[in-house]
């Protein structure tokens, strides 16, 4: 698009979906899809790792995804309302959450509240999760990014940098004035790189300081936020709303740095040591005795002599008593 300038091509439009028989597959939903398995399956193993019982992820996700999609996507038509209500547009377009605009803060809300219950459902502790969660919540948001890049979405301001994007001049969100051919911030790129460094990062910050009680958490909102902060102040396509001129993204974003900071400072004088169990008391998950052969099982008896009687049939103790005394 740029002879001038190395850049970064954006994707042709066919890209972005394809038919399987009647069904249309958008390429942005196969990257969320894919972000949110790939989270799913690296949490599973964290927390059977810590003593959870295998698969008891599916209890927590199956609340956490579905009021995540739902919390994000009204987050982001929120803080966007000139893009969906006007004169003559179509209301129904609020739901199309496959053609993009999905908010992470809204989903980083809704999915929090999904957690919640899951949790309480299952008797996980919600802190264990979110600590279990929170490098695998990185992976899953790199994973998702890759979607707005088939999207032509997520750029910042122009640049000649070697690495900027192109985006066609026909897109919604090109800038009215700017020549066609102009390279912008690929903020989608920044993002998955910044999210792979968390990762990283976190699990470095765990080993070396075994964070627990939603300590590990808090260290990925702090991270999570600073980046966003960055990334959203050179946005094409900003949120409606400022404060002080600054977008309410941005705000958002430092937010979840505040948030993150007074999790942790809360969470390390209240709970300074490790945690005894991934579940509330009373709720623990006891893994089940392997599984012995009958002819082990009688060995065993033979060997713990009174030990293996069982008390509560009368006679049995005074019977072996006998056979004792007359061996």
């Amino acid at each position: 698009m740029n002879s001038l300038h190395a850049s970064i091509p954006s994707p042709p439009p066919e890209w972005a979906s394809f038919t399987l028989g009647p069904f249309t597959i958008r390429t942005y939903a196969l990257c969320i899809l894919a972000g949110i398995v790939l989270a799913t399956i690296w949490t599973s193993r964290r927390l059977t790792k810590r003593g959870a019982e295998p698969g008891v992820v599916l209890d927590v996700i199956l609340w956490a995804v579905p009021l995540g999609i739902i919390f994000a996507r009204a987050y982001h038509v929120f803080t966007h309302p000139a893009d969906y209500f006007y004169p003559g547009a179509d209301l129904w377009k609020t739901l199309f959450i496959w053609e993009g605009g999905n908010a992470i803060f809204g989903a980083l809300i809704g999915g929090a509240v999904g957690a919640y219950i899951g949790c309480r459902i299952s008797g996980l502790r919600f802190w264990s999760f979110a600590d279990a969660l929170a490098p695998a919540m990185l992976l899953a948001q790199a994973a998702g990014r890759l979607g707005n890049y088939f999207n032509h979405e997520l750029f910042g301001l122009p640049t000649n940098l070697p690495w900027g994007l192109e985006i066609e001049s026909s897109n919604p969100a090109f800038p009215a004035g700017l020549p066609d051919g102009t390279l912008f911030q690929p903020l989608f790129l920044y993002e998955i790189i910044w999210n792979v460094i968390g990762i990283f990062l976190l699990l470095w910050i765990e080993r070396r300081f075994r964070l627990r009680w939603g300590k590990l958490f808090a260290v990925y909102l702090i991270w999570y936020g600073l980046g966003r902060s960055y990334l959203e102040s050179i946005r094409i396509d900003p949120s409606e709303y400022s404060f002080l001129g600054i977008p309410f993204n941005v705000w958002a974003a430092f937010a979840a740095v505040v948030l993150g900071v007074v999790i942790f400072i809360v969470q390390t004088r209240r709970h300074p040591g490790l945690e005894p169990s991934v579940y509330r008391p009373g709720r623990e998950w006891h893994k089940p005795d392997a599984e012995v052969d009958s002819d082990d099982t009688d060995s065993d008896d033979e060997d713990q002599g009174d030990e293996a009687v069982d008390t509560e049939q009368p006679g049995a103790a005074k019977a072996t008593s006998t056979i004792g005394t007359a061996s």
